[in-house]
């Protein structure tokens, strides 16, 4: 870590009921944001998974991410991304009712009251940011490639561009992902950080401490991690590593209701 003391630890909570989810009672609370991230829940199989998968109808993926959206009041709006393990931010400053689904986007951020905003996941680190002073808010999928590609600093970016935001406005969270100690990685993503590894390897890579490390390089003054490990707690979340590549995905979402 680049700073004298380790981030606060933040635990999402799960909601009683409905869809299994896991939101982030202080940031409800304390910004009236709803954030949070779903769970795999006790269907039978691979539970509650939000996975699109080529050559599937999709029709049980569809009746899931709705049942999400209906979950929340206060949205009318949806927005979610194709993730492709890029660093492209899109700002949303229009929407309209229902979906807004979005090719290769792997980050999304907006002012606008009544739109959640989402990105699936399954082990790659949610990144929530929020600047309670515009009112403005990035949702980001961070994998190694997005989080050594700078797509923490393109979110930044996005809230200083458009929300005139600085970024020690920003409060930051790391959300429900992959640990440390359960995260191996081959010499090419190593090399991706500036990192070299003792020995043949494999090595093992904390993406939230990077991303840590970049959002206080960036200024951000504020920041918070999950107490939650993916693979750790695979009975309650779904973890591509953990399953070696069989599970399903999660959504981690975002937003200011409107009203």
């Amino acid at each position: 870590m680049t700073g004298e003391t380790r981030p606060s630890v933040l635990r999402e909570r799960a909601c009683v009921g409905g869809v299994p989810r896991f939101e982030l009672q202080e940031w409800r609370e304390r910004f009236g944001l709803v954030a949070g991230i779903t769970g795999r829940g006790d269907e039978p199989g691979l539970g509650f998974d939000l996975a699109f998968r080529p050559g599937e109808a999709g029709q049980a993926p569809r009746a899931r991410w709705e049942e999400l959206r209906t979950a929340e009041p206060g949205f009318a709006g949806f927005i979610r991304g194709g993730q492709v393990h890029g660093t492209r931010v899109e700002w949303h400053q229009q929407q309209g009712d229902g979906w807004t689904p979005l090719q290769e986007t792997d980050g999304h951020a907006t002012a606008l009251k009544g739109a959640l905003l989402a990105v699936t996941v399954a082990d790659c680190i949610p990144v929530y940011l929020v600047a309670p002073r515009s009112g403005a808010i990035a949702l980001l999928h961070s994998g190694w490639r997005g989080t050594a590609g700078g797509i923490l600093a393109q979110g930044v970016s996005r809230l200083r561009e458009r929300a005139n935001a600085t970024a020690s406005d920003i409060v930051m969270h790391c959300g429900a992902g992959i640990c440390g100690e359960c995260y191996e990685v081959g010499s090419e993503v190593l090399e991706a950080f500036g990192l070299r590894g003792d020995g043949r390897g494999p090595w093992k890579l904390d993406l939230r401490e990077r991303l840590v490390e970049q959002g206080e390089q960036l200024g951000i003054k504020e920041i918070t991690t999950s107490a939650w490990c993916t693979a750790h707690h695979r009975p309650l979340f779904h973890s591509h590593r953990a399953s070696g590549g069989s599970d399903g995905r999660m959504a981690a979402f975002l937003g200011y209701p409107a009203g």
